[in-house]
């Protein structure tokens, strides 16, 4: 998938996860942003970067046999 609009316009990943009521996909590596995690006696705080979701208009499907025939063409 190729993100369309946002902070990391023009980048492509993997999907992770769908949330079909929201109409909204996690890309792997993509659109991060910072967790404050509380300490609790099984887990240590802190802040931790993980991906959020994006709305599915904001991307674009983009095919791999596609790329490798622009490859070979150049």
């Amino acid at each position: 998938m190729k993100i369309l609009t946002g902070k990391d316009k023009g980048k492509e990943g993997e999907i992770i996860q769908i949330d079909r009521k929201s109409f909204r996909a996690k890309i792997k590596g993509l659109n991060k942003v910072k967790k404050h995690i509380k300490t609790t006696k099984e887990k240590k705080g802190g802040i931790i970067d993980k991906e959020n979701f994006i709305h599915i208009s904001n991307l674009k499907l983009i095919e791999k046999n596609k790329k490798k025939k622009e490859a070979i063409k150049k």
